[in-house]
């Protein structure tokens, strides 16, 4: 599947994978600074997501494929990649058949194992109204509201409510196909030979998303890794603390 991509900047190649109901835009603010550091920046919608195509299939398996197609079609034979959740999982399945293709690896509050489904507060708040039946977006904020205790990811999920050419909201992200996945899809990492890419996970220090007791498991699975945790910052480490985060990151890309 041909996604699609924010290019900005001149320099080695970074791509910055969103999170689940995430899309590009979302990491606007951060890519700026990646670009100032002299990388060219490819911020990507992933599958069903932001302005990429939508699909019945989602799948890890599918979305590291859809990445490889990414960097074919740009001609870039190696390349940093920066995944949060999902997109780190994504970039996690992407280095076990195509490590020669990552130049380094940053995995942002995810690990390599199985979750069981948990967003389905945020499913049921998604599926308590139409958005093409609404006449503004207060409207579909005081919906979420309702089903969503958490302001953050109240805003967040906003940012995918659009205007489209018929003048009706509609949601960027395809919630069928993201359901399925939720609930059908998520897999662990599969099993295979230990990665030498250099690798960092990041994790925030208010999110459970990373254990102690993943450590083992993720050093297991990747033989060049290193960890750190970003003070006063939950599962959106970048949006949260974005000044630490960038430091962490930057340093960790930066060293040769």
């Amino acid at each position: 599947m041909k996604l699609h991509v924010v290019k900005t900047g001149e320099g080695p190649a970074l791509l910055i994978l969103h999170g689940l109901f995430g899309l590009s835009d979302n990491w606007m603010t951060v890519s700026k600074s990646f670009v100032a550091a002299g990388f060219t920046v490819f911020a990507v919608d992933l599958r069903n997501h932001g302005r990429s195509p939508h699909s019945d299939e989602m799948s890890y398996p599918l979305m590291a494929a859809d990445i490889l197609e990414l960097l074919n079609l740009n001609q870039i034979p190696k390349a940093n990649i920066i995944g949060h959740s999902m997109g780190g999982k994504t970039a996690m399945f992407f280095a076990v058949d195509h490590p020669e293709r990552i130049q380094k690896l940053i995995v942002v509050d995810i690990a390599p194992r199985y979750y069981p489904p948990h967003h389905q507060a945020i499913l049921a708040a998604l599926h308590s109204f139409e958005p093409s039946n609404l006449s503004s977006r207060k409207e579909a904020e005081t919906f979420l509201r309702a089903g969503i205790g958490d302001e953050p990811t109240i805003q967040f999920l906003l940012k995918n409510l659009y205007w489209n050419d018929e003048n009706k909201l509609a949601w960027r992200f395809n919630i069928s196909g993201i359901e399925d996945h939720i609930l059908k899809s998520d897999t662990a990492m599969p099993e295979h030979q230990p990665i030498s890419v250099p690798t960092l996970f990041i994790r925030g220090e208010k999110s459970g998303y990373i254990t102690k007791d993943d450590e083992a498991d993720i050093k297991r699975r990747f033989s060049n890794v290193s960890f750190t945790t970003i003070q006063d910052a939950g599962h959106w480490v970048h949006a949260e603390q974005p000044a630490a985060f960038l430091k962490v990151a930057l340093a960790f890309l930066q060293n040769s």
